[in-house]
């Protein structure tokens, strides 16, 4: 583990069966991470630090099926941001900008080094917005869904209707506390899971189980349902701007690879077969018969794409990792 000396042990240790230890930082305020180690400080085959970030109304948990694998050969991390699993927040701590800086402080504080960013959907977005504004933070990307602006599609109806409810005050918040009143956890997550699986018999029951003993942890975190819809309004904010958006991704110049579900209901593959066609010199894989979250329906497909990829951008080798001044 990297040396941190304000960490202290994370009062859930969900991610241990997968070799995850979790600690809990100040980072300006408390902020929940899992160590997955890596090889050790002297393996000269010891690749570039990965950090992980999930998306909106997930957790370090959305890793487990990713994280243990790529810790053969890199120190991976994964973070809760602001408002999500272990990490409280605000509304305004949770919006994609203000985690986006919470991501670039644990770079610099925990890792200390350049790292590849492995980002679904929320956290794909929050992900680009970093290697934007801190690009030397940044040695490549990944994106799994990322979120991206929707071209001219027939949309998901069930889905833009929950996000035209969570965009407008007052409603979004009756509708959150309405939810969380009327079901269970394990109603919550399994809801989740039908939403961003194309197939929810593909979801791992222990991953499931760990969700739902942190969703009942979650019912006593203060005003979780204002940072998740301070985070989700943040979005949607980005995304209400695509010209600038676009411009902004375009702009990267980090090797990046995109893996997406071709069912996906929240990122229509239209999406990302538009932003690929915007930035040739993207890695792409589109997944048939996968929806929003990859890396948890069909791990092993996603770690087939990401490995390659790493070892073709040299990002799994010593000499390419470099120190933060």
């Amino acid at each position: 583990m990297t040396a941190v000396h304000d960490a202290g042990p994370a009062p859930l240790q969900l991610a241990a069966p997968w070799g995850g230890t979790g600690w809990v930082s100040d980072l300006g305020g408390p902020v929940h991470w899992v160590d997955y180690g890596g090889p050790e400080a002297d393996d000269a085959t010891q690749g570039v630090p990965v950090v992980m970030v999930h998306g909106l109304g997930g957790s370090h948990l959305n890793w487990v099926g990713l994280a243990p694998e790529l810790s053969e050969h890199h120190h991976v991390y994964a973070v809760d941001q602001a408002g999500f699993g272990l990490t409280p927040g605000t509304p305004q701590s949770s919006s994609v900008h203000a985690n986006a800086d919470l991501v670039a402080r644990f770079i610099r504080e925990v890792v200390g080094s350049p790292v590849v960013l492995v980002g679904n959907s929320m956290g794909g977005m929050v992900s680009l917005l970093l290697a934007a504004a801190h690009p030397e933070l940044v040695a490549g990307l990944v994106l799994v869904d990322p979120s991206l602006p929707v071209p001219r599609v027939r949309p998901d109806l069930a889905v833009s209707a929950t996000f035209l409810v969570y965009a407008t005050p007052f409603l979004g918040e009756r509708y959150l506390a309405l939810m969380t009143s009327r079901l269970t956890d394990r109603q919550r997550v399994q809801g989740v899971v039908n939403l961003c699986f194309a197939d929810p018999s593909r979801a791992n029951a222990q991953v499931v189980d760990a969700g739902v003993v942190l969703a009942a942890h979650r019912r006593g975190v203060p005003a979780q349902e204002a940072a998740f819809l301070g985070a989700a309004r943040s979005l949607m904010k980005v995304l209400a701007n695509p010209r600038r958006y676009h411009s902004l991704i375009r702009g990267i110049d980090r090797p990046v690879l995109l893996v997406h579900g071709e069912r996906d209901r929240l990122v229509p593959v239209a999406a990302a077969r538009a932003v690929a066609a915007q930035n040739p010199t993207w890695t792409t894989r589109f997944l048939p018969g996968v929806g929003h979250t990859p890396q948890l329906e069909v791990p092993a497909e996603v770690l087939a794409s990401v490995g390659p990829w790493l070892a073709a951008h040299d990002l799994t080798h010593r000499a390419s990792r470099t120190a933060l001044p």
